[in-house]
């Protein structure tokens, strides 16, 4: 799972007839059915060599060909197939796409499974659901929290509060905490005089134009809404939305504890960078990005949950679907293979092997992921509090993918500076409702 990066290859799904012809991958009529599985993720993909070996022992007449895309191309290759008619049988379905594969008929209606979709979580199931229909199988789940470098908090003599808190007008933990990390290059902290904010060694946090993990996290935890409803309309240009996003802004300009937006804007942006290398102490992650920062880091990594605004903690959940392509010549098999993915036996695989948070509810079966993290000295238990308070999806409405590059151009140039917090929101907004269908 890997935050959500649009491509606009999506947009040609708007000339897909409607439950288009066509089939995904097969056999011949003799031996065992051929799937096609695909993914996007090469390191999930040792996980679910063992997943599928339990289903194939289980359907001697079904085997699964694992293909995996690289996320850069995975959806204009998926795109491109739904419109050929040559989609693969079964492949991961991602919140901000669903809207654009579901409403043109590519994904298979999974009521038949009859699935109790009260024992995933609601937020997964929620963004896997078209007029009251579920089309994608509830996978696992992934939230922000704080990923901390323990080393420099030591070295600064500075504790991680019990709750990090934020207001609009910089009061909280969150900033107290990230003065006394910051340092500039005569050991100077912001507030203190002589601190030169263009010479600084480490910052006390990231914050940066990254919607998933920073600024629609502060809007919803502020009492804002990114949309009014699923396969709605955007909201976030109200007065709740802009001191959000303002204070996200103002960690940079004003707080001075973030590094400046050269740095950190989309699509080149080092953020990430930054705190794998020690120049950042408080970096905002998914946890899906654990398996590629803790083995990179050469410090001990901490978990933190996301910080509480005026109106608590608001924490995206980014769910994934396991969705059937509606014209798979092998329907049937297609299903079979959807429901196991759906089942106890393989989430709890993939997380006993450190993948995922299953998207079935409950502490047991989360508990594999959280001991394979343990092991590592990382305590990953902050995110499963997280997935258990107020959640929040990324928007689940049409255009989505197609007007994210725009989205993020704009909120580049509100953390830049160059544009205010209020009018960049509001031409976010009104541009991004043109793109609704």
């Amino acid at each position: 799972m890997k935050s959500p990066r649009m491509s606009l290859a999506v947009v040609a799904l708007s000339v897909l007839p409607l439950a288009a012809c066509g089939s995904g991958g097969g056999s011949g009529d003799d031996g065992p059915v051929t799937l096609t599985y695909r993914i996007w993720d090469e390191q999930q993909k040792v996980g679910y060599d063992k997943v599928m070996a339990g289903f194939q022992q289980a359907n001697p007449d079904i085997k699964v060909k694992i293909e995996v895309m690289p996320y850069d191309d995975y959806w204009t290759k998926l795109t491109a197939d739904a419109v050929a008619g040559t989609a693969p049988d079964v492949f991961w379905m991602q919140p901000g796409y669903f809207p654009a594969f579901a409403t043109k008929g590519v994904l298979a209606d999974l009521s038949s499974l009859g699935l109790d979709t009260s024992k995933y979580h609601p937020n997964v199931v929620a963004s896997n659901t078209y007029e009251g229909k579920l089309y994608g199988v509830p996978k696992d789940w992934g939230t922000p929290g704080v990923l901390y470098n323990k080393d420099l908090f030591k070295k600064a003599g500075v504790t991680m509060p019990d709750k990090l808190t934020w207001a609009p007008d910089g009061s909280g933990t969150l900033v107290e905490t990230a003065k006394k990390l910051t340092v500039d290059e005569a050991g100077k902290h912001p507030g203190e005089a002589g601190f030169d904010p263009d010479q600084v060694k480490v910052y006390g946090f990231a914050s940066w134009n990254h919607s998933q993990t920073q600024w629609m996290n502060w809007i919803e935890s502020n009492g804002g809404k990114l949309i009014d409803k699923p396969f709605g309309k955007y909201t976030f240009n109200d007065d709740a939305s802009v001191q959000a996003v303002q204070f996200g802004v103002d960690l940079i300009a004003k707080q001075h504890v973030s590094p400046p937006a050269t740095r950190t804007n989309p699509p080149t942006g080092k953020a990430t960078d930054m705190f794998k290398a020690g120049q950042v102490a408080m970096f905002p992650a998914n946890n899906a990005l654990l398996p590629y920062v803790a083995p990179e880091v050469n410090f001990e990594l901490g978990v933190a949950a996301m910080p509480e605004g005026p109106k608590g903690r608001a924490a995206n959940i980014n769910g994934l679907g396991e969705a059937v392509y509606a014209k798979s010549k092998h329907q049937a098999e297609a299903m079979k293979l959807a429901k196991f993915l759906a089942g106890e036996q393989a989430q709890k695989s993939m997380a006993d092997q450190g993948y995922i948070f299953p998207a079935l509810v409950g502490d047991q079966l989360a508990q594999g992921y959280v001991d394979y993290w343990k092991a590592k000295r990382i305590d990953v238990t902050p995110y499963l509090e997280e997935s258990k308070g107020t959640t929040f999806n990324m928007p689940i409405v049409t255009g989505w993918t197609g007007f994210e590059s725009k989205l993020n151009q704009i909120l580049n140039e509100v953390y830049l500076g160059k544009i205010t917090v209020k009018g960049g929101l509001d031409q976010a907004v009104a541009e991004g409702n043109a793109t609704i269908k």
